[in-house]
């Protein structure tokens, strides 16, 4: 549940974490551009940035994945690969 954009778990409210980073100036006043034209603070552009950075580049949409499945290919060599780990044959690099 939600509650003026603050989760609530059982009824408790979930505080916000503060992140510190460092930017050059050149990147801060892009970051600072674009929360402007959006009407965003750039503590908020920044969390919309990312978190739609996340979602996707971490996660593939319907079409994607029926190409992915549909990939007979792909999938007997990922199925080799999972075999090769579960054996333990693989080394790191």
């Amino acid at each position: 549940m939600e509650y003026n954009g603050i989760l609530l778990n059982h009824g408790v409210r979930l505080m916000a974490k503060t992140v510190t980073v460092r930017i050059d100036d050149s990147t801060y006043k892009r970051i600072k551009s674009a929360a402007e034209s959006e009407r965003r603070t750039i503590s908020n552009f920044m969390e919309y940035a990312t978190l739609s950075y996340v979602e996707n580049s971490t996660f593939v949409d319907n079409d994607e994945m029926k190409g992915i499945s549909g990939d007979k290919e792909l999938i007997d060599t990922l199925s080799k690969a999972m075999g090769d780990i579960k054996r333990g044959n693989y080394r790191l690099v």
